[in-house]
């Protein structure tokens, strides 16, 4: 078995090399979290709009929700469905003028140009925080949106915080500027970018509910607790991926796991992929696990009609019900396999599509930590990037991020998924 690592950068690089044998050791989880607490239910408001950073809204709307939080995504356009960045259309819940009269506990900005000056511009929104802050309440950023919107608005004076490397300079004429992965200064929590928004997410849980419920809702995530020991992707059988423009198909359903979608998608049309997301549903808006709305580029009946680089399946239980059942999918899947071009999966697809359709006989596999036992073979199950051959896969939300890694590194080499792991700031510069 060959493994292949990113080079370390610094002792916290999530590249760091692990000694060959070493593995890591997963307790199971259960996939099943709770979307709402109706006893300790806070109110937050994440508002994005055309050029969000797509990664950076919906893994904060994920993973607030997993922790109980009632979260409005509002939209500051003129209609709910917005362009983010990377071609990702999110439909929200609301328009931000539906928003003003409600009390909220969090207002957390997603960064993402022009996203965040757009964000910096609505003046209902700018109200909104300022009020919000002047009752003393918790509000956040991440990437552009402490300097661009936050700063902007006068606060960040005297407080330290942290952004996206290329608006530290503007973020410091009006605030202290650090180069954490994420700051708390007071009710303000601010954060880096796209590699670090996991953990921004997870420290504003903590915020909201504390460190009990922070370490309960990121042990299903998947997240390793090291980081030095982030990124490892174990290569069996390996076989040359390499193409110029590969299109790629990721199928998406009703109770896909949103995050482990929109990370995928960011990442490889960052690296310039032909991502094609299509809706396996009747729809092109799809309602993901943790309810955020999605919007595919066309149906699956479309979408079949093209050849495909890879297939690659995000998670979600119901999601990957959904894939299992569509046999236009099933039968892309296996003529992907017979031809031996590459497909793959992660947190419950391995298990619930790949495994009950032959399509992992003869290869090994990883999945969930608690969907493994229904894997034929288990041998390389705690590996959180696996590639035998022209499959991969992967073990959940928190590996997201490897696993679109590993995938641009098949196709476009070591050096690019180098490069874009610094520019997400999953990787220390």
């Amino acid at each position: 078995m060959a493994l292949r690592h990113l080079t370390p950068l610094s002792p916290l690089s999530p590249f760091t090399r692990i000694p060959p044998g070493r593995r890591f050791t997963q307790k199971p989880f259960s996939l099943s979290v709770s979307a709402s607490m109706a006893s300790s239910s806070r109110k937050v408001l994440v508002p994005i709009a055309h050029g969000s950073e797509p990664l950076e809204a919906v893994i904060t709307i994920d993973v607030l929700r997993r922790a109980g939080a009632d979260v409005t995504v509002a939209s500051v356009e003129k209609r709910l469905q917005v362009d983010a960045c990377h071609g990702v259309k999110i439909v929200a819940d609301a328009l931000i003028s539906d928003c003003v009269d409600t009390g909220f506990d969090l207002i957390s900005l997603p960064g993402g140009m022009p996203g965040a000056a757009t964000l910096r511009d609505c003046g209902i929104l700018e109200s909104m925080v300022k009020k919000h802050a002047a009752d003393g309440q918790l509000y956040a950023g991440i990437c552009a949106a402490p300097a661009v919107a936050l700063g902007s608005w006068g606060l960040m004076k005297g407080l330290k915080a942290t952004c996206y490397p290329s608006f530290m300079e503007q973020l410091s004429s009006t605030a202290t500027t650090v180069e954490s992965r994420v700051q708390q200064d007071g009710k303000v929590v601010t954060s880096r970018g796209p590699g670090t928004t996991m953990e921004f997410s997870v420290s504003l849980v903590e915020q909201l509910y504390g460190k009990e419920k922070a370490n309960e809702v990121s042990g299903p995530l998947v997240m390793c607790s090291n980081l030095g020991d982030k990124f490892i992707m174990a290569e069996l059988n390996p076989i040359d991926w390499k193409c110029d423009n590969p299109q790629i198909l990721v199928p998406i359903a009703n109770d896909t796991e949103e995050m482990e979608a929109v990370i995928i998608i960011d990442v490889l049309r960052r690296a310039k992929a032909n991502v094609v997301v299509a809706s396996v549903e009747d729809k092109l808006e799809i309602v993901a696990s943790r309810k955020v709305k999605l919007v595919a580029d066309v149906l699956l009946d479309e979408a079949v009609k093209l050849s495909y680089d890879l297939i690659v399946l995000p998670g979600g239980i119901g999601g990957a019900q959904a894939f299992a059942s569509s046999e236009k999918l099933v039968n892309l899947l296996k003529n992907q396999r017979e031809s031996n071009k590459p497909y793959g999966a992660i947190c419950a697809s391995p298990a619930l599509v790949l495994e009950p359709h032959g399509l992992l006989k003869g290869k090994k596999a990883t999945a969930f930590p608690a969907m493994c036992s229904k894997l034929s073979n288990q041998s390389e199950i705690e590996n959180r990037v696996l590639v035998d051959g022209n499959l991969i896969t992967s073990r959940g939300p928190g590996t997201s991020m490897e696993f679109a890694l590993a995938i641009v590194e098949k196709f476009f080499g070591h050096g690019k998924a180098l490069e874009l792991a610094k520019v997400m700031l999953f990787s220390s510069q």
